[in-house]
């Protein structure tokens, strides 16, 4: 969970610019779209081993 405290004396725009930053990272936006649409396992499965084949392609090349 993502909590911001405002500070003292500190505009809108900015804690509205910070929280935008710890969204980001924390990773909420990427999560939201990734579960926008349904996918089916078959798909996950599918995805990851495409992953692990350029991750290893990646590995031989700078090798």
């Amino acid at each position: 969970m993502v909590r911001l405290v405002v500070r003292d004396r500190e505009s809108i725009q900015e804690a509205v610019r910070r929280f935008r930053k710890l969204v980001e990272r924390s990773g909420i936006k990427k999560e939201m779209r990734r579960r926008e649409y349904y996918e089916k396992p078959s798909e996950i499965k599918r995805r990851a081993r495409l992953r692990a084949e350029r991750r290893t392609r990646r590995a031989r090349l700078q090798a």
